[in-house]
C-alpha cells in the first residue's frame, strides 16, 4: 500500500509539474499574473485556495472529484492505475532501502547479512498439562490444586478431568521447568508452549 501511494503521489508531482512548464512556456505573463492574485474570485478550478487563519483548506472540485474516484476503486484497479501511471509518466521502480542503510552510509549487501533471520530465544512459556496416568490422578490433582493460588480440590479435580488445559501462561523459563518437573512427577503429561 506505501508503494501505490507513493507512486501515485509520484506520478501526480510529476504531471504538475509538466502541466506547470507547459502553461509556462505557453503564457509566461499569465502565468506570473496568476501566482500574484491572491482573491478567490480569480482563482481557476485547478487551484485550491489557501487556508485562513487554521480554517479547513478548500480543494478545488476537480481535485475532490479526483480523491472521490480513486478512493472508490478496487484493490485490482489500483494496481492497474499504478501500472498504467507508471508506464505513461516513465517511472522506474525502485527497491527500498533500510533507514539504517542510509543514514549510517552502509553498503546495502552488509545490512542484508545483519538481517539474517535471528531465531529469537522464547522468554516466556505456558505450561499445559495434556495427559495423566489414571493411577496417580489424586497426586496430580494435589498438586495442581497447589501450583494454582485460589483453586480448591473441586475446581482442581476438573481441571485435571478436561484435558488439555493450562496450568499457568506466560511464565518464565525456570519457574515452567519447575512446575513442569512436580507435575510431571505427579504423574502428567506436560507441554511447554
Amino acid at each position: 500500500m506505501y508503494c501505490t501511494r507513493r507512486c501515485l503521489r509520484t506520478a501526480l508531482r510529476a504531471v504538475a509539474t509538466t502541466h506547470r512548464q507547459q502553461l509556462q512556456r505557453q503564457a509566461p505573463a499569465l502565468c506570473a499574473l496568476r501566482l500574484l492574485k491572491t482573491s478567490p474570485a480569480t482563482h481557476s478550478d485547478a487551484i485550491a485556495t489557501p487556508p485562513v487563519d487554521g480554517a479547513p483548506k478548500q480543494y478545488s472540485p476537480r481535485i475532490q472529484e479526483l480523491v472521490t474516484n480513486i478512493a472508490s476503486l478496487t484493490l485490482l484497479e489500483v494496481s492497474d492505475l499504478n501500472e498504467l501511471l507508471k508506464k505513461t509518466l516513465n517511472i522506474q521502480d525502485i527497491g527500498m532501502m533500510p533507514m539504517g542503510a542510509m543514514a549510517a552510509g552502509v553498503p546495502a549487501a552488509a545490512v542484508e547479512e545483519e538481517e539474517a533471520p535471528v531465531k529469537k530465544e522464547q522468554t516466556h512459556f505456558t505450561v499445559k498439562l495434556t495427559d495423566f496416568k489414571a493411577a496417580e490422578k489424586v497426586k496430580l490433582i494435589k498438586e495442581v490444586k497447589n501450583c494454582i493460588q485460589g483453586l480448591n480440590l473441586v475446581q482442581a479435580k476438573k481441571l485435571v478431568e478436561s484435558l488439555p488445559q493450562e496450568i499457568q501462561a506466560n511464565i518464565s523459563k525456570e519457574q515452567a521447568d519447575k512446575l513442569k518437573a512436580s507435575l510431571e512427577a505427579a504423574g502428567g503429561t506436560i507441554e511447554l508452549v
